[in-house]
């Protein structure tokens, strides 16, 4: 069965990482003590602080896995040989909104970065999507419940 790929930046990869150390060595243990001190209590069909560990060890456990598996399907993007020709995951792209004629600046990453309040849009959300293969000059026409908008790219770095 092939597995979906983890499209990463470095950036993001190291955060994953990290985040994946932090559970493993320090959370796994804090969650061991909580479970420790919630056994010494005594009776464990009646421990409310107990039941409480033991979710939250399941929680964590399923987010480590959950994180090993994205690591070892990771694809990472090479943004030193990102040109400024065409878009791409990792491109961050200046465009005009031509509705509200305004300028806007998007970071394109893969989903597990995406952030938009960041400036972070996923190369699978409507507009990372239209942006992707896309030249400078050029205008994408993205759909939304009030009908089509559209961008011109006026930047690719």
């Amino acid at each position: 069965m092939n597995e979906k790929k983890t499209m990463l930046t470095y950036e993001g990869l190291k955060k994953l990482e990290e985040e994946l150390h932090d559970l493993k060595v320090d959370r796994r243990r804090e969650v061991a003590q909580l479970i420790k001190e919630a056994r010494s209590q005594g009776d464990l069909s009646e421990n409310a602080e107990y039941d409480a560990a033991k979710e939250e060890q399941a929680a964590l456990e399923a987010r480590i896995v959950q994180l090993e598996k994205m690591l070892r399907n990771a694809e990472v993007i090479d943004e030193d040989s990102l040109g400024g020709e065409v878009v791409s995951i990792g491109s961050t792209v200046k465009v005009f909104d031509m509705e509200y004629e305004e300028q806007l600046e998007y970071r394109i990453v893969g989903s597990t970065e995406a952030d938009p309040l960041s400036g972070k849009i996923s190369n699978e959300s409507p507009l990372g999507l239209a942006l992707i293969g896309r030249s400078l000059d050029e205008v994408v026409s993205v759909e939304a419940p009030d009908g089509a908008i559209e961008y011109r790219i006026l930047e690719i770095a």
